[in-house]
């Protein structure tokens, strides 16, 4: 298969919180350089879902060896403390097809 996709792998986290959404945007975008200097990150998206105090991170990585490093780090140990988890989070592991649009 032809695969034209700048990543390879989704990663899915839905994290519950009595933060506000005010609380999270704000810690969210104080850990945004680190996030960015991760390797082999693609892309981030930080959404709001549609239950109340449920937010969480959708990561696009170029491979399966970078999530592994990742999930290995001082700062994915981190996410449930920084955000004030009140249960674990749930983590969802997904491979890209392809992408609509380049």
């Amino acid at each position: 298969m032809d695969k034209k996709t700048k990543g390879s792998i989704m990663q899915i986290v839905k994290i519950k919180t009595k933060l506000s959404e005010d609380d999270m945007f704000k810690i969210a975008k104080e850990r945004e350089p680190e996030f960015k200097a991760i390797h082999g990150i693609i892309q981030k998206y930080y959404v709001k879902m549609h239950e109340s105090g449920y937010y969480g991170g959708v990561y696009i990585w170029d491979s399966m060896e970078s999530l592994k490093k990742f999930k290995e780090s001082d700062l994915a140990a981190t996410i449930p403390k920084a955000y004030k988890a009140i249960e674990p989070p749930s983590v969802e592991i997904v491979d890209i097809m392809f992408e609509l649009r380049e």
